[in-house]
């Protein structure tokens, strides 16, 4: 049940925050290396791959598979965390204190790990 509840949470939190890339692209825009191509383009991918993921893990026959989706999205956008760090990039026009961005580093690990432990962890049964 616990495992359910952690899915449907993990779908609303991917779903809604890759609909912000959507509703909101500008925001992402200054977190984008530069060394990357076709930033707006990459915002409105990474927000479909959010969506994608999300609603994958709604459906048990999908949910491994999402999971590895997310956690593989998760290691990809961690360059522009690095990125926002070291150039000092607002948060929507919100300069967060330096402490702030180094803190949000670790949280991509135990992003990752709510995945797995939400979508891909297989269980024992407790009578075995």
């Amino acid at each position: 049940m616990l495992r359910k509840i952690s899915c449907v949470i993990l779908a609303a939190f991917f779903t809604a925050a890759g609909a912000n890339h959507f509703i909101s692209p500008a925001t992402y825009l200054p977190m984008m290396p530069g060394f990357l191509p076709w930033s707006l383009a990459l915002i409105y991918l990474s927000g479909i791959a959010e969506m994608v993921g999300g609603i994958g893990l709604l459906f048990p026959k999908w949910r491994v598979l999402a999971g590895w989706w997310l956690i593989a999205l998760l290691v990809a956008v961690f360059p522009a965390n690095i990125h926002m760090l070291t150039n000092d990039v607002p948060l929507v026009s919100l300069h967060l204190p330096r402490w702030v961005l180094w803190v949000r580093l670790p949280l991509q690990p135990v992003f990752i790990a709510m995945v797995y432990l939400a979508a891909i962890a297989r269980r024992k049964p407790l009578n075995s």
